[in-house]
């Protein structure tokens, strides 16, 4: 079956981004009991966490190491858009900032950090 592309104003992704991956992907695993996946980031990885009834993963957990230096250290829900430059245009006009990004993730995806007016952390996401 093909892969659906992800609908606008879903939530499709979720992640934490911490400077030891290594011990809060164990944390979460022992907790919660998602299996880990590791993800190959060159020289490092980062993982996919697993339902234990699954094959598809749930959520990430990642370094704050190189492409992720600089996101915040908390559960960041990725919200796909249909035009990314778009939102972050209207995100600026109604008083949000841009935080990270937008940069690639690999072939035509991209994505952006933006803080809401009320401080408010989410990412938006664009398929491509």
């Amino acid at each position: 079956m093909a892969e659906q592309k992800p609908k606008a104003g879903n939530i499709t992704w979720v992640d934490l981004t911490v400077p030891d991956a290594d011990r809060i992907r164990d944390f979460y695993a022992e907790v919660v009991g998602w299996r880990v996946s590791p993800v190959d980031m060159g020289g490092y990885d980062d993982y996919c966490m697993i339902p234990r009834d699954s094959e598809a993963p749930v959520a990430g957990v990642c370094h704050a190491q190189g492409a992720n230096d600089g996101l915040p250290a908390q559960w960041l829900v990725y919200i796909t858009v249909d035009n990314l430059d778009e939102s972050l245009k209207r995100c600026q006009e109604l008083g949000g900032k841009l935080i990270h990004g937008p940069r690639g993730m690999g072939g035509p995806q991209r994505f952006a950090v933006i803080e809401d007016p009320s401080g408010a952390v989410a990412a938006l996401f664009q398929a491509g």
